[in-house]
C-alpha cells in the first residue's frame, strides 16, 4: 500500500501567487522570520512574528506555527485554536491535525486525539508525513493495544525509513510481542 499524495511543498502551494500578491509575500517573509526566532528560542518574537504574518495574509502554516509556539508555552487550547483557524484556511494542510493530536495526547484525551491524527494521515499536504503514525504509535502504547501500536510504527517507517529511532521502537514492540 502507498500514499495517494502527491506532496505539496511550501513553496509549491505559495510560489507563484506570492509573485503577484504583495501581502502574502509579506506575509511569507514574517512566516520565515518567525521560524528564525523560533530556531534561536526566542518564542515571544516568533509569536509575534506569525501574528503579523497572519495580519498580512491568513495562512494555514502561519496558523500552525503560531499554535505550536502556544504550546511551547503550555497554552494548549490557544494552541489547538489556532490550528482550529489553520484547517478553516487550509483543511488541506495536515499539520495542524497532527498537531491538534498531539496537543490532546498531553491533555490526556487519547481517543480524541487518534481522531485527529488518522485526519492528518489522509492530509494532502503534508511533511513529515510519518508524524501521525508514530504518534498514533505512541497512543496505542499507553492504552497497551501493541499490535495497533507495531503496525502504526511499521507505517512510520514505511514513510521515514532513515528515522532510527522509529526502528527502535518498532524492534522493541516486536520482542514484546514475541
Amino acid at each position: 500500500m502507498t500514499d495517494e499524495f502527491e506532496d505539496l511543498s511550501f513553496d509549491e502551494k505559495y510560489e507563484e501567487e506570492a509573485k503577484v500578491n504583495s501581502d502574502l509575500k509579506r506575509a511569507l517573509d514574517l512566516l520565515n522570520a518567525g521560524g528564525a526566532a523560533h530556531a534561536k528560542g526566542d518564542l515571544d518574537k516568533a509569536i509575534e512574528l506569525y501574528r503579523d504574518s497572519i495580519a498580512y495574509y491568513p495562512t494555514a502554516d502561519a496558523h500552525t506555527y503560531l499554535g505550536w509556539m502556544y504550546s511551547k508555552q503550555g497554552r494548549l487550547e490557544e494552541a489547538i485554536e489556532e490550528c482550529h483557524m489553520a484547517i478553516e484556511v487550509d483543511d488541506e494542510f495536515g499539520n495542524p491535525y497532527n498537531d491538534i493530536g498531539c496537543y490532546l495526547m498531553q491533555l490526556g484525551e487519547l481517543d480524541e486525539a487518534a481522531n485527529w491524527l488518522e485526519k492528518a494521515k489522509s492530509a494532502p499536504r503534508y511533511e513529515p508525513r510519518h508524524f501521525p503514525y508514530m504518534n498514533l504509535g505512541r497512543i496505542y502504547l499507553q492504552k497497551k493495544e501493541y499490535g495497533k501500536a507495531q503496525g502504526e510504527i511499521y507505517e512510520a517507517i514505511r514513510r521515514a525509513p532513515e528515522a532510527e529511532g522509529l526502528k527502535k521502537n518498532f524492534l522493541e514492540l516486536v520482542s514484546m510481542l514475541n
